[in-house]
């Protein structure tokens, strides 16, 4: 079906820009003035001969009134209106393309606003960032999953009684020659008299567990890896043996926002069950006998890449401490879903990570561990080893979910990671200069720059261009 074209606002600037009346436009194209006044209200569209006649007596390209410049605006109005600030409007989208249609110029108002919001959010959010590094506060502002993020952090992303529990657990499921997820159903059967059962949904359902209280039955999505299984089995121990030590944890961290004492909740049951899989003294040991290497540590745990990657970020026993190690997960989207830093090393709160850092180029080569050396504008190199994972699957219908992890630490540490092996730190052309963010970057030559950073004003040359075409300047007041 053609798709219909409504120009009115651009065809009433075209007309007042050239001091004519919408009576003499009408005039000039040959149709009444009701009509023509039909037309710039967007009652009526546009045929092609009315299209050709007003191209002709505004002297514009017919491209002047294509609907297109609509479809964007409301595009762009759905993506700002999606920001949490708007949260609780739920505006259709047949409006934003009603308002993109009949009030262009207030949508692009809207739009503007947005932006200088945004752009003086984050200056004063880099601002609370710095307040509370110093102060050890939280902020105010912070959504459920940032609060708890933030309590990682400033913990090291240690919890001493949950890990010391859970090791002392994994040492009454002892070794054997039966697999860690039938000993650890076995462990939930005998001592809180839940079977566990595995069953393959039929239509390719992406759930993992289901635990039935009152049927005592804990379901099992059977078509997944068996770590994630086993891991399934550990956290739901953790929720029936620990749920008072799990509580008390949350209750000393003081949590502001309502949602985040539940968030923390799933995170501690999260925790000890990479605990309770990689107990902490022979992890540690292993860690360092095999010089961090992921796929060994896998494959004798019996866990996936990720809960190995996720459980040396956080070995901070005091006394045994592991090497402090940098953590995260990005989508391919490059949006941040995991993060922890025992380094210097940030991570942007907002937004994607830096664009050359080569986790993002881990989904180009999934089944390779990509190493880098990473140098931060302060001068910091770190050695960075980026892969690519696959969760879920196990049948052809199944939702599957891919992320890239990517793990490090400080360089002077590099030689106890077996992946600083294939780098040559003597060598400069060997570093990549990365930043945190585009926003939060201040590299003045770096070619895969998206935007500028918040605090930077820019300079466009019209007789010279580089890859980006724009060099940066400082603000001056």
């Amino acid at each position: 079906m053609k798709r219909k074209i409504y120009a009115g606002a651009a065809i009433r600037d075209l007309r007042e820009a050239r001091g004519l009346t919408q009576i003499d436009l009408a005039r000039r194209i040959g149709v009444s003035s009701s009509y023509m006044s039909q037309i710039e209200t967007n009652q009526r569209s546009l045929s092609g001969t009315v299209i050709v006649e007003l191209a002709r007596v505004l002297r514009v390209d017919v491209s002047a009134f294509s609907s297109d410049d609509n479809i964007r605006l409301a595009a762009t109005l759905r993506e700002v209106l999606g920001d949490p600030v708007f949260s609780g409007l739920d505006i259709p989208l047949q409006e934003l393309r009603n308002a993109a249609l009949h009030a262009p110029k207030l949508g692009r108002a809207l739009i503007d606003l947005h932006r200088v919001y945004r752009k003086v959010e984050e200056k004063y959010r880099s601002l609370d960032d710095a307040l509370r590094a110093t102060e050890g506060n939280f902020g105010s502002r912070q959504s459920a999953f940032e609060e708890v993020r933030d309590f990682f952090h400033f913990i090291g992303n240690y919890v001493d009684s949950l890990d010391r529990a859970a090791e002392a657990l994994s040492s009454r499921i002892a070794e054997g020659p039966d697999s860690l997820l039938n000993r650890l159903s076995c462990y939930l059967e005998t001592n809180y008299h839940i079977s566990v059962s595995r069953i393959s949904p039929s239509d390719g359902t992406s759930f993992v567990s289901n635990l039935d209280r009152a049927r005592r039955v804990l379901l099992l999505n059977d078509t997944l890896p068996r770590a994630t299984l086993a891991f399934a089995v550990a956290r739901h121990l953790a929720i029936l043996a620990f749920s008072d030590a799990i509580e008390a944890v949350v209750a000393d961290a003081s949590f502001q926002g309502t949602d985040a004492g539940a968030v923390c909740t799933a995170a501690l049951a999260n925790y000890f069950a990479g605990a309770l899989l990689m107990p902490y003294a022979r992890f540690a040991e292993e860690a360092r006998r095999t010089r961090h290497d992921v796929e060994r540590l896998a494959a004798r745990f019996g866990v996936s890449i990720e809960q190995v990657c996720h459980r040396l970020s956080t070995l901070q026993r005091p006394g045994n401490e592991g090497v402090p190690m940098y953590f995260l997960r990005v989508d391919r989207a490059g949006n941040i879903t995991k993060r922890h830093s025992a380094t210097r090393l940030q991570f942007a709160r907002y937004g994607g990570a830096c664009p050359i850092w080569n986790i993002h180029e881990a989904f180009e080569a999934p089944d390779r561990f990509l190493v880098q050396i990473a140098e931060m504008p302060d001068g910091d190199q770190y050695l960075s080893v980026a892969h690519a994972i696959t969760k879920g699957g196990g049948r052809f219908d199944s939702v599957r979910l891919r992320y890239a992890v990517g793990f490090g630490c400080e360089l002077a540490h590099a030689n106890e990671f077996v992946y600083s092996d294939v780098i040559d730190a003597r060598n400069p052309r060997a570093v990549v200069k990365i930043g945190i963010s585009c926003r939060l970057c201040d590299r003045s030559d770096c070619p895969q720059r998206a935007i500028p950073p918040f605090d930077k004003g820019i300079d466009v040359n019209p007789d010279s261009r580089n890859i980006v075409p724009y060099q940066l300047k400082d603000i001056r007041s």
